[in-house]
């Protein structure tokens, strides 16, 4: 058919548009998830800087008057206030700085340290200055929220907001930090008509990334009115990306593509290759003055252990140890690791890797700046431009595991990871150190103790290699040093998710000729990829557009006078609906196999949206050595010989529920959809176990001894819950999986809110760290009670997470979990006191899928805006004569922060 006329001049669209009029769960959890500005903050943050460090001028108070926002005039007042700072700009900064403000896009390749921070920071001020929007774009959440705080420090905390995915801070402000899946999902979604006028992507060599690097294509490819600085110290030859980007503009006097290099870098390195035990090498790096010292690990396991062997070495002293408790001060260190970390850092060593809760994380990056750590154990996320001053970076090792193979370092990664040495304003003169490999240590001690004794000589064995480890060379280190980074790659794919966003941009518009999967060829065709690979691009996703329909997600209709196909999404999908796990449309699909009538209907459901995430190994190999303990306590006592306990053990593995069934159908999902190729499901039970066990996280994570992975652990959980709220379609929605989604939210909620409660300390400076905690958020109840069901299961969680703590014996959490009346609070000895006839009663109180059940909990209307809560207690003998009564008292304007359970009395 003929190409479909031109849409219409879209209008501006915002980055969270308001929501919509129906809510589903999910979209009640993302609206909770908001944290808007109070009305009083809308004036400017001029006036409520506080505690904020005064030699440093605020950029926001030197906007120009908007009838005076020429781009000469907007540079002249930026380069005033970078003159007031006392900072002077680079010749590639100001050449940057230029471009940028003669509207031109501009991709940045200069050394780390050079000062890219600043040139980014310009053209969020020119979007200010201009009443229009900008984007900062990270690979990672920690550089996001990094950033997003340096953003708040320089331009005032109203006008700066953030977008994780998980949760947003401020999402209506007009400069906002978030990773670049996020951008890219959002610009599929809206297309041009996205409010992005300028994007700031840093780390841009992540483009070349093989599984994340579409991420950072797709925005160049479908905002064709935006103007983009692309950032990196590592970007190789990126010709091909500018005349790509230049085609791709569509606003009127297209601007040229400026590609700025410098090779000035503030802080010189110097480079040295070590052949000395590692112990010896930190010892001397540190008596040198060489501190900080970042020593790169490539596993968790690896950075725990190294951070416990040099807590036996005198690096810190008695002043240091006292400024760093001072520093840490009332810090919560309320997770099962926090307790090792701790200690860690009053010996002057920090941690820092993705295991990690984020805000231990955030605590080592704020010691780090102050100087206060000798030595920080990580992993190469270092790379990724976390701002943790160091004046050394050590190298253990110049090889890693990819995910599929042992090898060296690329250029660009030893190169990003180097970069970090040395500190503008701190050091004269940065290090990058490079260990040899142990086993060419141990040689050559063993050689010097055996040198001028020939017989011991003679007997010496030398060490090599251990099997599998990849040996590297000083002559190795030295081409890592030397050569340039290699050429960035494109990465573009089409997926399910992809797919349906670009649908349902189509479906929406107002002009039919869009219908005809015009946003997915444009897509394609746009893509930086050769001819032949659009070509079987296009075939892939007609097979993924036929399996979005056998699955009921799409319907076509052929509009015989046009022959156009027009497409039209299930309109009974939730608002947020999406495909964004690689197996997200065989859960779809599975899911009308289970049989809702089945007890453990919903257990099962969470099993399906389990078996198509990616395995937390650590997690997984805890519950299989657990499994194996049982498994060789039961043989043990049958007496099974050594050698059948052995093999019967090589079997063992972690818990898998339903696994035959998923198997099975995912086989014959398999069968009718041939995209999948050599995909595999995989089936696992961690969600799954902590939900029918309403485990907590901190004692699901001492069960496991999972204390050095806590935020393996919480990735995971969230990843579950998003799945489950948005691939789980509404129809499948009963009032059992509402709980599982609560628990989830809830859970994930209150284990780490650290990234809120910085943001909160910024708006009210004047406030102490455990006030500003409990400081408004502007968190309205008005979405969940427009959704009874969530509203309902919100209180089943709550009254749920009282009935464990009680049937534990946990005072001070059941206590921890109710609303309190000022007059009469129910502090822990009371509901001490309240259980004590029950217990000495029944002797104890149950707590299982069965005191769970729906029918134990009831909510009852009472007036506008009042309920009646009861929970029935399960006693030994299976009766519920004794229950806890409370009230709840809740109107739209309400804010959610706080329980919402008001307990009455504990009785029959």
């Amino acid at each position: 058919p003929p190409p479909p006329p031109p849409p219409p001049a879209p209008g501006p669209l915002r980055l969270n548009p308001p929501p919509r009029v129906r809510y589903s769960s999910l979209g009640m959890a993302n609206l909770l998830s908001q944290r808007e500005l109070p009305p009083d903050y809308a004036a400017g943050a001029s006036s409520e800087r506080g505690e904020r460090d005064a030699s440093r001028p605020l950029l926001a108070d030197f906007l120009p008057p908007p009838d005076e926002a020429t781009p000469d005039r907007i540079l002249d007042r930026f380069l005033e206030w970078v003159a007031e700072t006392g900072l002077e700009p680079y010749p590639a900064q100001e050449e940057a700085l230029l471009e940028l403000m003669a509207g031109r896009h501009v991709i940045l390749n200069t050394p780390t340290g050079s000062g890219k921070s600043l040139v980014a920071l310009a053209l969020h001020f020119k979007a200010l200055a201009e009443g229009r929007r900008s984007v900062y774009t990270s690979p990672i959440k920690a550089l996001a929220s990094e950033k997003f705080f340096a953003l708040c420090d320089d331009l005032g905390p109203e006008r700066v907001g953030m977008l994780t995915g998980d949760a947003s801070i401020n999402p209506q402000a007009p400069v906002v930090c978030c990773t670049a899946e996020v951008l890219s999902n959002m610009a599929l979604r809206h297309g041009e008509a996205l409010d992005a006028p300028y994007v700031v992507m840093d780390e841009f060599h992540y483009y070349s990334d093989e599984e994340r690097g579409v991420a950072w294509q797709v925005p160049l490819l479908t905002l064709p009115r935006t103007r983009f600085l692309l950032m990196s110290a590592t970007l190789g030859d990126v010709s091909a990306i500018a005349e790509h980007l230049r085609a791709a503009t569509s606003f009127e006097a297209a601007p040229e593509v400026a590609v700025v290099r410098g090779t000035e870098r503030p802080v010189p390195l110097d480079f040295e290759y070590r052949e000395t035990p590692l112990h010896e090498t930190v010892e001397e790096l540190v008596a040198g003055g060489r501190s900080p010292v970042y020593i790169v690990n490539f596993t968790q396991r690896e950075c725990a252990e190294r951070a416990q062997a040099l807590t036996s070495m005198q690096l810190t002293d008695r002043d240091r140890k006292q400024a760093i408790a001072e520093a840490v001060g009332g810090f919560r260190f309320d997770s099962p690791y926090g307790k090792e970390l701790r200690r860690f850092l009053s010996f002057g060593i920090g941690v820092h890797h993705a295991g990690l809760l984020p805000k231990y994380r955030l605590l080592v990056e704020q010691l780090s700046q102050q100087g206060l750590l000798r030595v920080i154990c990580g992993t190469d996320t270092l790379g990724v431009g976390v701002n943790i001053p160091i004046r050394t970076v050590l190298f253990t090792r110049l090889s890693k595991y990819d995910g599929k193979k042992v090898s060296i370092l690329s250029v660009r990664d030893f190169q990003q990871i180097a970069g970090r040495a040395g500190r503008k304003g701190f050091d004269e003169e940065g290090s990058v150190v490079c260990q040899a490999p142990e086993w060419v240590i141990d040689n050559k001690r063993a050689e010097e103790k055996a040198a001028g004794d020939a017989k011991r000589k003679k007997k010496l064995v030398r060490k090599g290699p251990r099997p599998g480890e990849v040996p590297w060379s000083e002559q190795t280190f030295r081409r890592l040093i030397e050569r340039p980074p290699e050429t960035l790659v494109s990465r573009f794919k089409i997926t399910h998710g992809m797919v349906l966003e670009l649908l349902q941009r189509d479906t929406e518009a107002d002009d039919p000729g869009r219908r005809n999967f015009a946003s997915l060829r444009d897509l394609v065709a746009r893509s930086h990829e050769d001819d032949a690979t659009k070509a079987r691009q296009l075939s892939e996703a007609a097979v993924l557009i036929h399996s979005l329909y056998r699955a009921g997600i799409v319907g076509m209709v052929r509009d015989r006078r046009t022959d156009y196909l027009w497409v039209t999404v299930d309109p009974d999908l939730q608002l947020e609906f999406s495909l964004h796990q690689t197996l997200s449309l065989f859960l779809v699909q599975a899911l009308a196999l289970l049989d809702r009538e089945q007890p453990d209907w919903t257990l099962d459901v969470l099993t399906l949206a389990e078996s198509i995430l990616e395995d937390p190994t650590v997690v997984l190999r805890r519950q299989a050595d657990k499994e194996k303990d049982r498994v060789l306590a039961e043989l043990k006592e049958q007496d099974v010989p050594y050698e059948v306990r052995v093999e019967r053990l090589k079997e063992v593995r972690h818990p898998q529920p339903r696994a035959d069934f998923i198997h099975g159908v995912f086989e014959g999902f398999r069968e009718m959809h041939p995209w999948v190729g050599h995909q595999d499901i995989r089936p696992k039970s961690v969600g799954r176990e902590m939900f029918e066990r309403y485990a907590s996280f901190a004692d699901y994570v001492r069960e496991y001894g999972l204390q050095r992975s806590e935020g393996v652990l919480l990735r995971y959980l969230s990843q579950l819950y998003k799945t489950l709220a948005q691939t789980v379609p509404e129809s499948f929605r009963t009032p059992e999986l509402h709980d599982a989604l609560a628990y989830f939210r809830t859970l994930v909620e209150r284990v780490d809110s650290s990234l809120l409660e910085e943001w909160e300390s910024l708006l009210h400076p004047g406030l102490a760290p455990e006030q500003a905690v409990e400081a408004p958020r502007e968190r309205p109840a008005a979405a969940l009670l427009a959704d009874p069901a969530a509203f309902a299961a919100r209180v089943r969680t709550e009254l749920h997470q009282v009935l464990r703590a009680l049937a534990a014996g946990d005072w001070e959490e059941a206590a921890a979990a109710v609303r309190h009346d000022s007059d009469s609070p129910w502090l822990p000895e009371r509901f001490e006191a309240a259980m004590a006839p029950f217990l000495a009663e029944h002797g104890e109180l149950a707590f299982g899928p069965e005191a769970r059940r729906h029918r134990h909990t009831t909510l009852r209307a009472t007036g506008p805006g009042r309920w009646e809560a009861t929970q029935a207690f399960l006693d030994a003998e299976g009766e519920t004569l004794w229950h806890l009564a409370g009230e709840i008292e809740l109107h739209p304007e309400d804010s959610l922060d706080r329980p919402l359970v008001l307990p009455l009395r504990i009785g029959t």
